[in-house]
């Protein structure tokens, strides 16, 4: 069974830290850029960041670069959010996501593959 498992979130107050972490079993993570995204009530699903394959290639939003930051561990398959300095603004559920992109191999296609965590929730207030 596939499954992305996020944990870590909770309330903190502005400036304070939290680290987020997302489990993935059931495939190999390894072989799958991981991304998180986050969503606030009435406000449209925003890409935070990914990390691709190896863990050397990173991306982060604009609105989070310098605050944020994300790394994985193959090993146990699993990526981590760090968050520092957060803001009332970054109060959202953050969602983790396993993304394989479509490619070919010889004469054979593989569709684009993702998969998606249920979310933690992120308060940021005083």
């Amino acid at each position: 069974q596939v499954q992305l498992v996020e944990s870590g979130g909770g309330s903190v107050q502005p400036g304070g830290s939290l680290r987020l972490t997302c489990v993935a079993s059931g495939f190999t993570s390894s072989g799958y850029m991981m991304n998180w995204f986050r969503q606030a009530p009435g406000k449209e699903r925003e890409l935070v960041g990914g990390i691709n394959t190896n863990g050397q290639i990173t991306e982060i939003a604009d609105s989070v670069k310098g605050r944020f930051s994300i790394s994985r561990d193959n090993a146990k398959n699993t990526i981590f959010l760090q968050m520092n300095n957060l803001r009332p603004e970054d109060t959202a559920m953050y969602v983790c996501n396993a993304d394989r992109p479509a490619y070919s191999s010889g004469s054979f296609y593989f569709r684009r593959v993702e998969y998606w965590g249920q979310g933690t929730q992120v308060t940021v207030s005083s």
